[in-house]
Order: structure tokens, then C-alpha cells, then sequence
């Protein structure tokens, strides 16, 4: 898709930007070098390749995302759509993912304030997202009432956690599910995954209840296969695997760990993912995952090495990125037919490990 020489590539001759210019015009004729070229060809990936039906897509979210608005902006409609069919996030998008499902308010506000008025006004402060501790309190009762209400009789993987708390929000708030990715989710069969599920508003009210008899035991190796085995299931049916990380940290781990766990743990022939795009504002030279490249991910199995020229990973924020990548992707591309992994998660781990070459 991409060229790494001059032979193919397009002059650079940009028109003048005007006000009848639509999203995706702006993007292809204007967005030329640098990082804002390296977005493009974001969109322009995600369109020719994610967006096919043959392609089975894994996103992560890390980062504050859900509290400035992108869960209903821009991860809602990649759900609704069919361009998103497994999700790992950080249990803190979800926690504030809960805030929009119950209407509660968050506003806009400035990050040049004093943060001891703001203490004092029991006001909460995201940089610059602002809203009253009350929101908090409020969603803590309804994560509590909700543990109460079931009945997990074994450990549970967080998959099957967040699917049944996104039908709870669709019965509850049913006119607030398209603001919810949880909910959305759920109604769509996409799973939901979260790598470290104790590290989050929702993990620290699970903890507490343990404690009062109200146990919600979370089995993270049921993740670990279940991710694995979906991946799995994919790629064994001739469909090609994209990764759509939102950021770094364990999220993005835990998506691109599924090739390891399925060729280094389980002995199976698999090469990688096809697909990648990140984006991000984590140097590679710090030796962290988040800043780490596809191309290093080869050395690890994780993307395959001829599909390289497949990968982009853009420096910049997320927040202005992943817009501009969904409003491209609606612009260019047509919706396709849900997968419904979720219902395939069981399914997929005995097929994995059937196959399986490790000893038994």
C-alpha cells in the first residue's frame, strides 16, 4: 500500500485550504508531511484494510480518553459500524465510560487553575475536564448495586464482566446507549477486555465488596486465552488481523501479546498481525512499550515482517487523531457485518487449544 520511494509517491502541490473542504478532503490533499503525514496514511489504511470485511480488528485504549468525549465520538461509531470487533482498555476509560451512560455531567474547563479551590468546591479536575466529586460517588452506587445484582457462581473473565454491565446500561438508560461503549458494545457482541482489571474505579469497587460477601472474582487468564483464541479464530479462517492502539501502556501489551501467547506458548504456526496503526506521543528510545515500534514488534512474532509497509504509527495526541481518522473512515468507507465475538470467545479457546502443540 505504502512506498518507501520516490518512484510512485504523489508531488507535493497542496490546494488552498478553504471552508467547502470535507474532512477527508483536508486529510489527502493537505495533510502531506511529518506527522500529519503519517496520520493520512492512518485513514487511508484503516479505510482499504481495516474497514474490509476479511479483517478481524482488535483496538486498545489507554490514556484518559473517555472523559474528554472520545467514547461516544469516535468509539461508539467504530463499534456500531463493524470496524472495531474486540476491545482492550484501561478499567478507568470504562469507569468514566459509565459517567455518559448514566447522563452524568462532565464539562469542559481550563487546566490553569488552583487545584485547592477546586478541592474544596469538591470539584474533580482531568487537565482540563471538570466535574463535581458527586459524579464519582454516584457511579460508584451504581457499579455496587450492579455487583450485588449478580450471581457469578466462578471466576469470571473481565470480557463477561463488561458485557453483562453494558446490557444492565441498556436496560437502565436505554436512551443514553449511544453514548456508552459498554453499552454499545454489548448490543453489538464486542468484547471488552481490560488488562489490569484491580487498577480502576470499577476494580476498586469489586475489591470492596470481596470484603462484604459479595464476591466478583476476575480470572485475568481467561483474558489471556480469550484474546489469543479470537485472534486465532481469525487467522485460521483466512481473515487478516489489525491492531488499532490507542495509546501504549498494558492495553496496547495486551493486544499485541495474543502472537506470542498463540506461536512462543502454544506452539502454533502463526506470524504476527497483518495490520498496525498507533498513535501515539511515547519515544521509542526510552525502551518502554508504549513507544516501542512495529518494527521491533517483529523481533517479537507480533506483526508479520512482510506486512511492515502496513504499519503506521503516528507522534501526535489521540485526542485529535482518532477524530479526524473516524470522520474520515465514515466519509470513505461502508459499515460492516458485526462478527459478534463475544459469543466466540469459548468456542475459540478450545480451537486453540486443540491445536495446541504444548504438552497436555
Amino acid at each position: 500500500m505504502r512506498c518507501c520511494g520516490i518512484v510512485k509517491s504523489k508531488q507535493i502541490e497542496p490546494p488552498e485550504i478553504s471552508g467547502k473542504m470535507s474532512t477527508a478532503e483536508l486529510l489527502e490533499q493537505t495533510f502531506q508531511g511529518y506527522n500529519a503525514g503519517r496520520l493520512r496514511e492512518a485513514c487511508e489504511l484503516f479505510v482499504q484494510r481495516y474497514c474490509s470485511a476479511d479483517t478481524f480488528v482488535g483496538m486498545s485504549l489507554a490514556g484518559a480518553m473517555t472523559p474528554a468525549g472520545l467514547g461516544r465520538s469516535c468509539v461508539v461509531p467504530l463499534i456500531k459500524n463493524g470496524w472495531i470487533d474486540w476491545v482492550v482498555s484501561t478499567g478507568a476509560n470504562l469507569y468514566h465510560d459509565l459517567h455518559f451512560a448514566m447522563g452524568l455531567q462532565l464539562y469542559r474547563g481550563s487546566p490553569f487553575v488552583d487545584d485547592r479551590e477546586l478541592h474544596q468546591k469538591k470539584i474533580v479536575r482531568i487537565y482540563d475536564v471538570l466535574f463535581p466529586e458527586e459524579v464519582l460517588f454516584e457511579t460508584d452506587a451504581y457499579i455496587t448495586e450492579f455487583c450485588r445484582s449478580q450471581r457469578f457462581t466462578e471466576p469470571i473473565g473481565t470480557a463477561r464482566l463488561h458485557y453483562e454491565m453494558g446490557m444492565q446500561l441498556l436496560n437502565d438508560f436505554p436512551a443514553r446507549a449511544d453514548y456508552s461503549i459498554l453499552a454499545t458494545a454489548a448490543k453489538y457482541k464486542v468484547p471488552v477486555y481490560v488488562s489490569s482489571p484491580g487498577d480502576s474505579g470499577i476494580g476498586m469497587n469489586i475489591a470492596s465488596l470481596s470484603e462484604r460477601g459479595h464476591k466478583v472474582i476476575i480470572d485475568s487468564s481467561i483474558d489471556v486465552n480469550e484474546t489469543a483464541g479470537l485472534v486465532y479464530r481469525a487467522q485460521s479462517n483466512q481473515k487478516k488481523s489489525g491492531v488499532l492502539l490507542i495509546g501504549g501502556g498494558s492495553p496496547k501489551n495486551f493486544v499485541l501479546q495474543t502472537e506470542p501467547h498463540l506461536r512462543e506458548i502454544n506452539m502454533l504456526e502463526v506470524k504476527g498481525h497483518d495490520y498496525f496503526i498507533q498513535f501515539t506521543d511515547a519515544r521509542a528510545d526510552t525502551g518502554g512499550l508504549s513507544g516501542a515500534t512495529p518494527s521491533e514488534a517483529v523481533s517479537w512474532g507480533k506483526v508479520k515482517e512482510e506486512q511492515l509497509c502496513d504499519s503506521v504509527v503516528c507522534y501526535a495526541d489521540a485526542t485529535i487523531c482518532l477524530p479526524l481518522l473516524v470522520a474520515y473512515a465514515c466519509s470513505k468507507a461502508k459499515p460492516k457485518k458485526h462478527c459478534g465475538a463475544y459469543e466466540l470467545r469459548q468456542e475459540a479457546v478450545e480451537n486453540m487449544i486443540l491445536d495446541s502443540k504444548l504438552p497436555k
